[in-house]
Protein backbone atom coordinates (compact mmCIF):
# COMPACT_ATOMS: atom_id res chain seq x y z
CA UNK A 1 0.00 0.00 0.00
CA UNK A 2 1.36 3.38 -0.94
CA UNK A 3 1.88 5.81 1.75
CA UNK A 4 0.95 9.18 1.96
CA UNK A 5 2.55 11.99 3.43
CA UNK A 6 0.42 15.10 4.96
CA UNK A 7 1.51 18.55 5.51
CA UNK A 8 1.30 20.22 8.72
CA UNK A 9 1.06 23.89 9.41
CA UNK A 10 1.03 25.59 12.59
CA UNK A 11 -1.26 28.07 12.67
CA UNK A 12 -1.27 31.28 14.30
CA UNK A 13 -3.65 34.20 15.31
CA UNK A 14 -3.09 37.08 13.58
CA UNK A 15 -2.98 39.15 17.01
CA UNK A 16 -2.34 42.91 17.37
CA UNK A 17 0.86 43.96 18.23
CA UNK A 18 1.13 45.65 21.20
CA UNK A 19 2.52 49.11 21.50
CA UNK A 20 2.42 51.27 23.77
CA UNK A 21 0.34 54.66 24.08
CA UNK A 22 1.06 57.28 21.14
CA UNK A 23 4.24 59.75 22.49
CA UNK A 24 5.17 57.92 25.27
CA UNK A 25 8.06 55.69 25.49
CA UNK A 26 9.69 54.08 28.10
CA UNK A 27 12.43 55.33 29.77
CA UNK A 28 16.30 54.63 28.72
CA UNK A 29 14.65 54.36 24.97
CA UNK A 30 17.55 54.92 22.17
CA UNK A 31 16.58 58.78 21.46
CA UNK A 32 15.05 59.90 24.65
CA UNK A 33 18.18 61.59 26.41
CA UNK A 34 16.00 65.33 26.22
CA UNK A 35 12.59 65.93 25.50
CA UNK A 36 11.68 69.29 24.49
CA UNK A 37 11.50 71.51 27.19
CA UNK A 38 13.23 69.44 29.50
CA UNK A 39 16.08 70.95 31.79
CA UNK A 40 19.01 71.56 29.72
CA UNK A 41 21.29 71.32 32.71
CA UNK A 42 20.89 67.21 33.06
CA UNK A 43 20.65 66.85 29.38
CA UNK A 44 23.09 64.37 27.50
CA UNK A 45 25.04 66.60 24.82
CA UNK A 46 26.25 64.77 21.83
CA UNK A 47 28.41 67.09 20.56
CA UNK A 48 30.85 65.98 16.57
CA UNK A 49 33.72 68.59 15.95
CA UNK A 50 34.59 68.24 12.46
CA UNK A 51 38.41 69.21 11.83
CA UNK A 52 40.91 68.95 8.80
CA UNK A 53 44.07 67.71 10.01
CA UNK A 54 46.27 69.19 12.57
CA UNK A 55 46.00 72.74 11.33
CA UNK A 56 46.54 75.43 14.26
CA UNK A 57 42.92 76.43 13.80
CA UNK A 58 42.03 73.02 14.12
CA UNK A 59 43.77 71.98 17.42
CA UNK A 60 42.65 75.36 18.99
CA UNK A 61 38.93 74.13 18.54
CA UNK A 62 40.20 71.05 19.78
CA UNK A 63 41.65 72.44 22.86
CA UNK A 64 38.83 74.96 23.36
CA UNK A 65 36.13 72.79 23.31
CA UNK A 66 37.42 70.19 25.67
CA UNK A 67 37.92 72.76 27.78
CA UNK A 68 34.50 74.21 27.82
CA UNK A 69 32.75 70.81 28.25
CA UNK A 70 34.98 69.68 31.08
CA UNK A 71 34.16 73.30 33.02
CA UNK A 72 30.30 73.39 31.79
CA UNK A 73 29.04 70.10 30.99
CA UNK A 74 31.19 67.73 33.54
CA UNK A 75 30.15 63.75 32.99
CA UNK A 76 27.32 65.21 30.73
CA UNK A 77 29.16 64.97 26.64
CA UNK A 78 29.91 62.84 24.23
CA UNK A 79 32.44 64.27 21.97
CA UNK A 80 33.58 62.91 18.98
CA UNK A 81 36.84 64.57 17.00
CA UNK A 82 36.37 63.83 13.09
CA UNK A 83 39.58 64.50 10.42
CA UNK A 84 37.66 65.34 7.33
CA UNK A 85 40.48 63.95 5.72
CA UNK A 86 40.60 60.44 6.71
CA UNK A 87 36.74 60.28 7.06
CA UNK A 88 35.38 62.43 4.27
CA UNK A 89 32.11 61.14 4.30
CA UNK A 90 30.59 62.02 7.44
CA UNK A 91 31.94 64.88 6.56
CA UNK A 92 29.51 64.85 3.39
CA UNK A 93 26.80 63.24 5.17
CA UNK A 94 26.36 65.86 7.72
CA UNK A 95 26.85 68.91 4.84
CA UNK A 96 30.15 70.20 6.42
CA UNK A 97 31.35 73.51 3.94
CA UNK A 98 33.55 74.79 6.60
CA UNK A 99 36.11 73.59 9.48
CA UNK A 100 36.64 73.39 12.05
CA UNK A 101 32.83 73.28 12.51
CA UNK A 102 31.25 71.84 15.67
CA UNK A 103 27.38 69.87 15.41
CA UNK A 104 25.23 69.98 18.50
CA UNK A 105 23.38 66.75 17.75
CA UNK A 106 21.49 66.83 21.33
CA UNK A 107 19.73 68.15 23.06
CA UNK A 108 17.62 69.54 20.69
CA UNK A 109 17.54 72.00 18.10
CA UNK A 110 20.47 70.80 16.29
CA UNK A 111 23.18 73.91 16.45
CA UNK A 112 26.31 74.49 14.44
CA UNK A 113 29.43 76.38 15.15
CA UNK A 114 32.30 77.61 12.59
CA UNK A 115 35.82 78.21 13.59
CA UNK A 116 38.02 77.45 16.66
CA UNK A 117 35.58 78.46 19.20
CA UNK A 118 37.84 81.07 21.19
CA UNK A 119 34.57 82.92 22.00
CA UNK A 120 33.38 81.17 25.12
CA UNK A 121 30.41 83.80 25.39
CA UNK A 122 29.10 82.44 21.65
CA UNK A 123 29.96 78.99 22.59
CA UNK A 124 27.86 79.06 25.41
CA UNK A 125 25.10 80.65 23.53
CA UNK A 126 25.03 78.36 20.66
CA UNK A 127 24.73 74.81 23.34
CA UNK A 128 22.30 76.71 24.96
CA UNK A 129 24.46 76.90 28.04
CA UNK A 130 24.36 80.88 28.73
CA UNK A 131 20.99 80.93 30.58
CA UNK A 132 22.07 77.88 32.66
CA UNK A 133 24.98 80.17 34.22
CA UNK A 134 22.54 82.40 35.40
CA UNK A 135 19.60 80.31 36.10
CA UNK A 136 22.18 78.23 38.30
CA UNK A 137 22.80 81.21 40.47
CA UNK A 138 26.76 80.86 39.07
CA UNK A 139 27.08 84.09 37.25
CA UNK A 140 30.28 84.07 35.81
CA UNK A 141 31.89 86.78 33.61
CA UNK A 142 31.57 84.82 30.37
CA UNK A 143 33.49 86.64 27.64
Amino acid sequence: MPTTKTKTRARTKNLPKKSSPAGKRKPGLAGELTQPGSNSRQAKYVLRLYVSGSTLKSARAVQNIKRICEQHLKNRYDLEVIDIYQQPNLARDEQIVAVPTLVKRLPLPLRRLIGDLSNLKKVLFGLDLDAEIIAGGRRKKVG
